[in-house]
């Protein structure tokens, strides 16, 4: 248990447990409900609900089982209890089901026989979702295991991002001739190292199954965890160099595009409503990180062509400092939904 909370640590995920046995006092009643509603019938012994739409072997209606014939209880009985528990007494208007591909025919079975039961009210008020996941693999397309041919071990790899963050920045440093704190050095490879890892599984369409590579998630180009933060860096290196404090300023700057790198920008970062929307209805994290990809590759050619601090103007330095702060909060805001912290300098 004290592991699982350090990987939680880890990651700055934040949990609220309700493990199993909290629904044991609720699993007779679930089936004494079925079974006075004529759903769950006796079959070999056990108390079984048979299904719409599901045929066994001999094309006969499937049973969902939720007792067995020695009086113990299923997964199915739980899960039962759970949605009738959440929508009771936890109020829920919408339940989100996150596990592997392979459980789709399970839950859409329990689903089946809650909705048949009146577990769900009536006006569909209540939604239940299966979010469906694919699988990690190695490079090599196969299953990700270690070189002795054990599962990987969560900890083991974000350790392992995170020292080759480190790594590579260090190298980094050296090359340029900078000279940083151990605790800078620390602090920035650790957030890089585990967004690396956590933006390479979201950012991929999440039914599908993904190759796991430390050298690509890692990349400081393409679509790539150390690309978005080096991108909102950038920009708070702007606000530094120009000893600008641009919340004291929102009032009185004023967006006005000319450059057609200016427009582009502006237009992407204005999707950002309806990237959430999509993100909301869909349940695909892969939809945000499309877009702040796409978001950060077009700052990056607006930096390269749109002089900030140096701009012909007052109106048009002040401008594109406005444009540089919307990105800047686009991120920020996506960063967090995304569960990635960010970084003022790299």
């Amino acid at each position: 248990r004290k592991e699982f909370d350090k990987i939680y640590e880890m990651l700055d995920v934040k949990l609220t447990e309700r493990g199993e046995s909290f629904y044991n006092p609720y699993l007779s009643s679930v089936v004494k409900d079925l079974q006075d509603l004529k759903l769950a019938v006796e079959d070999d012994g056990a108390q079984c609900v048979f299904l719409d739409g599901f045929k066994n072997r001999d094309g006969n209606a499937q049973p969902l089982i939720v007792q067995k014939s020695d009086g113990g209880y299923m997964y199915s009985t739980t899960d039962l209890a759970a949605i009738r528990y959440r929508i009771t007494k936890d109020k829920a208007d919408r339940v989100l089901y996150v596990t592997d591909i392979g459980q789709a025919t399970h839950f859409e079975q329990v689903f089946q026989v809650a909705k048949r039961a009146g577990f769900l009210p009536a006006d569909s008020s209540v939604t239940l979702e299966h979010v469906p996941f694919g699988l990690v693999q190695g490079e090599d397309g196969k299953k990700f295991k270690t070189r002795s041919g054990d599962t990987v071990k969560l900890k083991d790899l974000l350790s392992e991002a995170v020292r080759i963050a480190k790594q590579d920045f260090e190298t980094r440093l050296q090359d340029e001739g900078r000279t940083e704190t151990p605790e800078y050095i620390d602090n920035v490879t650790t957030i890089v190292g585990l967004s690396a890892v956590k933006y390479a599984d979201l950012k991929n369409n999440r039914v599908s199954n993904y190759r796991f590579s430390y050298e690509k998630m890692l990349a400081l180009t393409g679509n790539t965890a150390p690309y978005m933060l080096y991108a909102y860096a950038r920009i708070q290196g702007i606000y530094r160099k120009g000893g600008v404090d641009v919340e004291s300023k929102l009032d009185s700057l004023q967006i006005k595009l000319e450059a057609k790198e200016e427009l582009s920008l502006a237009k992407i970062a204005l999707r950002l409503d309806e990237i959430l929307a999509e993100l909301e209805r869909d349940l695909k994290p892969n939809l945000l990180c499309e877009y702040i990809f796409e978001i950060a590759t077009k700052f990056n050619q607006f930096y390269e062509q749109c002089p900030v601090l140096n701009a012909e103007t007052e109106e048009q330095r002040d401008s594109r400092l406005a444009l540089c702060h919307l990105v800047a909060m686009t991120l920020e805001l996506s960063f967090s939904i995304l569960g990635i912290k960010k970084l003022e300098r790299i």
